[in-house]
């Protein structure tokens, strides 16, 4: 019911009338076409997921909640993801993608190489009503969240809040990354995969954020776009910690 999940506003229970306003009612009038009396699934702010009726008079649009669905099992391992703001629109694609592959949190990132430094309110508006509209699309019972850009120097002084920091870096020594991702992985909760911008981090950044605990770590002889990287980073840390 990926298409009929919506979320709403506050924790709701059984027998409310939730309204839905704005583009969640526009599209469940004019876009889906659903009628007074069809189902849909809400899920509230306490990550509740229910069964719901409608009930449309004109532009008026509510859902009665019937039952509370059974719910999904969650990810074993929190995982956050740090990513260099790239230029044009690649971090709408980005934020796409990780909310598909269950981030919890994506920080917009801005280091020494960052080209793209002014984020504004309506660019970081626009990437949290994708991630809400790829929560939905994907069956998640959460929306991530997208966090106001951070500043390289400040992501390192969060990074001992995290049980493991991963730092994908093109000149980083190879090695077998599914064993060593398999031993770093073992004991940890709650890990922060860091990406960088289009021009990467520079020996100062990868170092610097090497002596704050971060585990640098190759993808392979090939270099991946930043949009990309992130992607199969967060991939590589699901087979391992999938339950």
């Amino acid at each position: 019911m990926g298409a009929r999940r919506f979320f709403v506003e506050n924790a709701h229970a059984l027998g409310d009338l939730v309204p839905i306003v704005g583009s969640d009612a526009h599209k469940i009038v004019h876009v889906l076409r659903l009628r007074d009396g069809d189902s849909i699934e809400l899920v509230d702010s306490s990550a509740h997921a229910f069964d719901a009726k409608l009930e449309i008079a004109g532009e008026r649009v509510g859902a009665r909640l019937e039952r509370v669905r059974e719910a999904a099992p969650r990810d074993g391992v929190v995982v956050d993801v740090a990513q260099g703001v790239p230029k044009g629109q690649k971090m709408d694609f980005v934020v796409e993608k990780l909310t598909e592959l269950g981030v919890a949190e994506i920080l917009p990132l801005v280091s020494e190489r960052t080209v793209v430094r002014d984020v504004g309110d309506a660019k970081l508006e626009r990437w949290r009503r994708l991630a809400r509209g790829a929560a939905q699309q994907s069956g998640r019972s959460d929306i991530p969240a997208v966090a106001e850009p951070i500043a390289f120097d400040e992501l390192l002084a969060r990074m001992g809040s995290y049980d493991l920091v991963l730092l994908p870096w093109e000149v980083a020594e190879p090695e077998n990354l599914r064993e060593r991702l398999a031993r770093l992985l073992a004991e940890a909760s709650r890990v922060l995969v860091v990406i960088g911008p289009e021009g990467g981090f520079s020996h100062a950044e990868a170092e610097r954020a090497q002596a704050a605990g971060a585990q640098l770590v190759s993808l392979g002889s090939r270099i991946l776009r930043s949009e990309t990287a992130g992607l199969v980073t967060l991939v590589l840390v699901r087979h391992h910690t999938s339950k």
